[in-house]
């Protein structure tokens, strides 16, 4: 079958085009296989569109697996949500779900291929007494006083571990390569133990389990994988990968090629070290905002096409490197900027009373939901004489330069008239109640003030028709300037990660919002209703991401 070269934009696409030109494969087919173990985090997204634009763009295949033979750590939650995280994020895996545990029967029987071909024994080392016979970097290993066991003895032994006549930990099989090797993973690997545990898909049906190592590349030649894709940790794994599928007899042994992983700065994705900030509460579950994972991003706010813009820029190498949260705060912002209506929200209420406008009286006023973007239309906001400014809006003796409202100042409302503050209320505490105004009715929308000049515009929301709601603001949940680890390996915590403002006001637009809405709160931010805590009519938001940004793309 010819094959049309694809221009490539990477190497692994290089790779790729090079092995159909040589009529290694006829077809591209990939796979991206979690471990169900924990929640993904954005380093998994990478792999992940990595895995399935890569096939889409060869017009191949794309499998999701679950790399499901540690039933150790394993639950049906992590396989949901993995399921889950992939679909957000667009690549289609219909039909095409595969779970590693549906090839135990294979990798037996390839095991025992193996043990005919005298190719692997049953060991009795303890795993202390294989790790010493190892050796090191510099020194070779020794040989296991079982490697020369029989094949017929290997073979009943085997048999026997399958049926359950051992206790875990008194015997392995292991792969006999070459215990001088200078790749310490060809140094006689195990390559199955025993482990008397329920399998979360195969229940107790098996008492042996395949290690990583030797399952994997069995699972991708068993699904016809033809470019095992898998980040750089694995490069020194390779020669066994490539042992595993040459020996085990495949008409068509798929290849692995390693790219380099994504490294954020000041976050945590390591599953042990969330696995604690969950159980100890620290964190509200592996969907929390404040973390990575893909499902705490998802609730954030952020978006698919987000993400897709990230792992496009972050690019494809060969290379280990940092990226900069602060990119990934970028890509959100360029998705939505044009995306989400603008709408008015204060976070810290003060009331502002226009004591010249009719009581009893509201009029509709009319905005733009998006000015860079007009086919979003408009809404509609109730105006009256009583509304809600931001409490840093007003000051009693304002500092030089300060342009919003204070005494004998005036101001334009967005979207409404000019007002000139006439004084203000305060409480028994010195605190600031009430600011009281009057309005130029001729000023409505910026129009009839030929010759007036204003320097400073403020937000606002009806007092009557708004809505009130919970307002999460969200920081690095590291502490930037200690950085992610502490010297005994503890995380460096942010103590101000979160801060939530309890009864912000927002415009009465909101009132009908559903989970994962987002909307620009204008001055402030991005703003995303939560998919966990909200309720109808109470929505609670979560913000995305504030509004400026220190991040530029290189040119």
């Amino acid at each position: 079958m010819e094959t049309e070269r694809i221009e490539a934009t990477n190497f692994i696409e290089d790779l790729i085009n090079k092995d159909l030109e040589d009529g290694v494969y006829d077809h591209v087919a990939t796979r991206f296989p979690p471990e169900p173990n924990g929640y993904l985090h954005i380093g998994h997204a990478k792999s992940i569109l990595l895995n399935y634009l890569t096939a889409k763009k060869y017009n191949g295949t794309f499998n999701l697996r679950f790399d499901d033979t540690n039933p150790t750590k394993e639950k049906e939650e992590f396989v949901e949500s993995i399921e889950a995280d992939v679909r957000w994020l667009g690549a289609d895996f219909e039909d095409r779900l595969y779970f590693a545990s549906d090839y135990f029967e294979v990798m037996y029987e390839k095991a025992v291929l193996l043990i005919k071909k005298g190719l692997a024994y049953v060991c009795d080392l303890s795993a202390d007494e294989i790790r010493a016979f190892r050796g090191t970097l510099t020194e070779p290993g020794k040989d296991s006083p079982y490697r020369n066991r029989s094949i017929e003895e290997n073979l009943r032994l085997f048999e026997e571990m399958k049926d359950g006549l051992y206790e875990d930990g008194t015997r392995v099989l292991r792969a006999k390569i070459d215990m001088a090797s200078p790749n310490i993973n060809m140094r006689d690997p195990v390559i199955y133990r025993i482990a008397h545990l329920t399998h979360h898909n195969t229940g107790d049906k098996w008492c042996i389990y395949p290690m990583y190592d030797f399952a994997h590349p069995i699972e991708d030649a068993v699904e016809g994988i033809t470019h095992s894709l898998c980040t750089l940790e694995f490069e020194d794994h390779r020669p066994l990968y490539n042992w595993v599928v040459e020996n085990t007899d495949w008409e068509m042994p798929p290849r692995q090629i390693e790219f380099a992983k994504m490294y954020l700065t000041n976050v945590v994705t390591g599953k042990r070290y969330i696995k604690r900030l969950v159980e100890q509460g620290i964190v509200d579950g592996w969907d929390d905002p404040r973390l990575v994972t893909i499902a705490a991003l998802r609730r954030r706010g952020f978006t698919p096409e987000s993400i897709r813009m990230f792992v496009e820029l972050t690019g494809i190498s060969k290379a280990n490197a940092s990226i900069d949260y602060a990119m990934l705060e970028y890509c959100i912002r360029e998705d939505l900027k044009m995306k989400r209506p603008r709408i008015m929200a204060v976070l810290d209420p003060v009331k502002l009373v226009i004591d010249n406008y009719p009581e009893n009286e509201t009029e509709i006023l009319e905005a733009d939901n998006n000015l860079e973007n007009p086919e979003l239309g408009k809404h509609e906001i109730p105006f009256g004489r009583e509304l809600y400014i931001e409490r840093e809006d007003f000051m009693e003796v304002p500092p030089s330069k300060y342009k919003r409202l204070y005494p004998g100042n005036e101001v334009r409302l967005m979207h409404a008239y000019f007002v000139k503050c006439t004084g203000f209320e305060k409480d028994e505490n010195g605190n600031i109640t009430v600011v009281h105004a009057t309005y130029d009715p001729e000023t409505k929308a910026g129009s009839g003030f030929e010759g007036r000049k204003v320097k400073g515009t403020i937000h606002w929301v009806p007092a009557k028709e708004c809505v009130r709601a919970k307002v999460r603001l969200y920081e690095n949940l590291i502490d930037e300037e200690k950085g992610v680890y502490n010297e005994d390996g503890s995380l460096n915590l942010n103590p101000n990660s979160l801060t939530v403002v309890e009864d912000a006001a927002i415009e009465p637009c909101v009132k009908d919002a559903k989970a994962y809405d987002s909307f620009q709160f204008v001055r402030n931010g991005y703003y995303c209703v939560d998919a966990k805590d909200s309720a109808p009519g109470q929505p609670v938001f979560n913000r995305i991401v504030s509004m400026k940004s220190s991040f530029k793309l290189p040119k």
